[in-house]
């Protein structure tokens, strides 16, 4: 279910929103950045990009700032994919009903996040042998941690798009100067000095 509006505390939260489609709401699917470094499901930019595509050609503007973005330019990001995919199984889903915030096995309320099986359990898990060996946090503690390794792997990329962007403004640039001296100075490239003798033959 949809990581949508619920009274959750400023972690969680942020969690979710980082977590989270802005076209769709639910959890990012196949997450892939655009130029000015946010990030959608794959399939949700696609059918986003498709439809405004006759009003703006082939650049569209991001659903969230507004900055153009080339459709064809959509980057995998393999990192987040698997960050979205712990922090589904911390249960950070306030979109579903009460019981479903309950251990499966107990119906005691997840309080805990089992970092060696990846996944949320109660209290009575805990006790278990399944899990009694496990380093084990509470759920708030990590969704604080992965909440860090999320900034931590959305930076660089960041960072990266900007090298791009940058390296390509520069390309376009050499391009724009290269067209103007062939275009605007083809008579200096033709004088009589540069024509063979024998052009006329």
């Amino acid at each position: 279910l949809p990581p949508t509006a619920v009274r959750k505390n400023p972690v969680e939260r942020k969690v979710l929103e980082e977590a989270t489609c802005s076209i769709c709401l639910e959890y990012l699917t196949e997450p892939v950045t655009i130029d000015c470094g946010h990030n959608f499901c794959r399939a949700c930019i696609t059918q986003y990009s498709e439809q405004r595509e006759p009003e703006s050609g082939t650049k569209v503007p991001c659903p969230q700032c507004r900055a153009p973005f080339q459709k064809q330019k959509l980057r995998p990001n393999t990192q987040l994919t698997d960050i979205v995919e712990n922090i589904k199984k911390l249960r950070l889903q306030p979109g579903k009903a009460q019981k479903k915030s309950l251990c499966e096995r107990h119906q005691e309320k997840l309080q805990l996040f089992c970092e060696e099986d990846r996944e949320a359990i109660c209290l009575v898990c805990r006790e278990s042998r399944a899990h009694r060996a496990h380093a084990v946090l509470p759920i708030q503690e990590a969704a604080l941690d992965y909440k860090v390794k999320l900034r931590g792997a959305l930076g660089p990329l960041r960072k990266q798009l900007e090298e791009c962007l940058a390296l390509a403004s520069k390309e376009e640039k050499k391009t724009t100067e290269w067209q103007v001296g062939v275009w605007v100075y083809p008579s200096q490239s033709l004088s009589p000095c540069s024509i063979p003798r024998n052009a006329g033959l």
